[in-house]
């Protein structure tokens, strides 16, 4: 169970990109791999944040397990996380990785490659 954070109910998270130099360095590896930042509310956030911790501390991955928006699972590594108590409640911050063929890319008319989504 500590391998992995799943949600449970709501719509699929929303990944954005990131531009922050630390998080960039989380993409250092041989393979090409994107990097994203996921905002989620949680009642446990520091919880969920310590689990993180031990399986890292373990040298063991743990991922981010989700419905995508056809209903199939899904799971991603996460790399790095926090948590942050705000006016709504608790929201964990999960930078991500996934693979370069999961990257949904946005053209201009020109078909020139403008955005990563």
């Amino acid at each position: 169970m500590d391998e992995k954070i799943t949600i449970i109910e709501g719509p699929p998270p929303i990944f954005e990109s990131i531009d922050d130099g630390w998080a960039l360095g989380l993409n250092e590896s041989p393979s090409v791999y994107y990097t994203a930042l996921t905002r989620l509310r949680t009642y446990n956030g520091p919880a969920l944040v310590e689990r993180c911790h031990r399986m890292w501390t373990q040298k063991q991955p743990i991922y981010l397990h989700y419905r995508n928006e056809m209903g199939l699972e899904e799971k991603v590594p996460i790399l790095a996380a926090r948590s942050s108590e705000t006016n709504d409640g608790q929201v964990l911050f999960l930078w991500i990785r996934r693979e370069d063929s999961d990257v949904d890319l946005e053209y201009d008319d020109e078909d020139d490659l403008t955005n990563l989504e």
